[in-house]
């Protein structure tokens, strides 16, 4: 007989604001005795709506619970097919999944959601630290790693990065500092003044920046920023990189770091 998987508490709220949850009950258990009908005042705003996919139910509902108290709305999914119904009936802003699901495990999840032109932030989560995990996970369109045990406070931190990127990407503007890139102008502005790229160091720069610390291979940045059809090879990257080098040597704010037989990645700047 199949066991069916207990499906974890969904907050399905359209919109929420920040909550209090102490305040709550306390103006909660006053009202009751009272007979009263007070209520907090607060401004309502539009949250983030956030999908955590995870087959522990305990620590799904505690990473939904965590979410909701730091004035997220959260979704629960027990795993990656009961996502994808989900992601069919409503829009998220981000996702959170466990690696190791039954069924599809989270490498598979995201690799289909980025077949289908899915963009939307996701981190994964797993119980493994191997290097070849975390380079499955980048290398399936993942944009975030966490290692079980996970700090709740690390999660929200890797949260609220993940969805200022985002928002930067959806608006076609990204800050890294003082530095500033303009996508549909090329331009790029810090402290030494402003410039406009070439197209191919532009979008290399951009990518590096969107990412801060994420190493990319050689094959990678060919791929994404010259197509996986495009006749070029690493020594043309090696040419880009040099010229962004120099453009940007008296940057305050970043640095292009060579991880040796690996690739690149950006980093800030030393003090």
């Amino acid at each position: 007989m199949e066991e069916k998987i207990k499906k974890p508490m969904c907050y399905s709220y359209v919109k929420i604001i920040p909550v209090d949850f102490e305040l709550d009950l306390r103006m909660e258990s006053y009202n009751n005795r009272t007979g009263r009908n007070l209520e907090v005042t607060r401004t309502e705003v539009f949250m983030f709506k956030i999908l955590v996919v995870e087959d522990d139910l305990e620590l799904n509902q505690l990473f939904c619970r965590t979410l909701v108290r730091n004035g997220y709305v959260a979704l629960g999914a027990a795993d990656a097919a009961q996502a994808l119904d989900i992601l069919e009936e409503d829009n998220v802003d981000l996702i959170i999944s466990d690696v190791m699901m039954p069924g599809m495990d989270g490498f598979e999840f995201v690799q289909q959601l980025r077949d289908a032109r899915m963009t939307l932030p996701v981190m994964l989560i797993t119980a493994k630290s191997d290097i070849r995990d975390k380079q499955s996970g980048f290398h399936s369109g993942a944009d975030d790693y966490m290692v079980k045990p996970v700090d709740l406070q690390e999660l929200v931190l890797r949260v609220q990065a993940l969805l200022r990127r985002a928002k930067s990407v959806s608006e076609r503007k990204l800050t890294f500092g003082n530095t500033k890139l303009q996508y549909d102008t090329w331009l790029v502005e810090d402290s030494c003044g402003s410039q406009i790229l070439p197209q191919k160091e532009f979008q290399l720069l951009y990518k590096l920046l969107s990412y801060p610390g994420q190493i990319f291979t050689r094959q990678q940045i060919l791929d994404d920023i010259w197509g996986p059809d495009g006749y070029v090879d690493s020594h043309t990257l090696d040419v880009h990189i040099s010229r962004l080098r120099e453009r940007f040597k008296k940057n305050e704010d970043f640095e292009i770091v060579t991880i040796r037989g690996l690739g690149y990645r950006a980093v800030k700047k030393a003090e």
